[in-house]
């Protein structure tokens, strides 16, 4: 058994202005999904939160206020990822932080609440792959030699999604090896 089939699944991740979800703002959400048949799909948007970024977050994934200047508000990005997500387990690295932030975001705007199934990779991990010297998304990155492009930044949703998938699959199959479904 390959571990899509246990999907489908939606790897997501926010960039935000700061780490409270009632007083800071999605500035970037991106998003992998694949299917059970293994199809993958990417969705990814800047979102405009309608304040400054404060330059201690800029210097860390290095979003700025003209990078979200002109990019759609949350009600749209929102709607259009919970539709991009639809009927499928929401997975992210952490969860309580990038879910925490989806929720006070959708309630926020009126849009209706995340009522789907969620899954966090930080938990299946530390699970399945127990001792690890740390288990911050970074640090997997190194542990695990996952792949990386030229173009994809630590810190930024999209690329921070890549990795996700990476470690949600690398855990999972060693759930299901371990289950004797492999």
């Amino acid at each position: 058994m390959k571990y899509f089939e246990l999907g489908p699944f939606t790897v997501f991740d926010v960039e935000t202005t700061g780490m409270s979800p009632v007083n800071d703002r999605i500035i970037q959400i991106g998003a992998v999904r694949i299917d059970r048949d293994g199809s993958i799909s990417r969705y990814n948007s800047f979102v405009n939160p309608g304040r400054p970024i404060p330059q201690s977050l800029v210097c860390v994934h290095h979003i700025t206020d003209e990078m979200v200047a002109s990019a759609p508000g949350f009600s749209r990005v929102g709607r259009e990822f919970v539709e991009f997500a639809d009927k499928s387990t929401l997975v992210a690295h952490n969860a309580r932080f990038d879910l925490g932030f989806l929720q006070e975001s959708l309630a926020r705007t009126g849009l209706p609440l995340w009522k789907g199934k969620t899954l966090d990779t930080l938990r299946l991990v530390k699970n399945t792959h127990p001792g690890l010297p740390s288990y911050k998304l970074q640090s997997l990155r190194a542990i695990f030699q996952l792949d990386t492009a030229d173009n994809m930044m630590a810190h930024r949703a999209d690329a921070d999604v890549e990795w996700t998938l990476q470690i949600l699959e690398i855990a999972l199959t060693a759930a299901l090896k371990a289950s004797g479904n492999n």
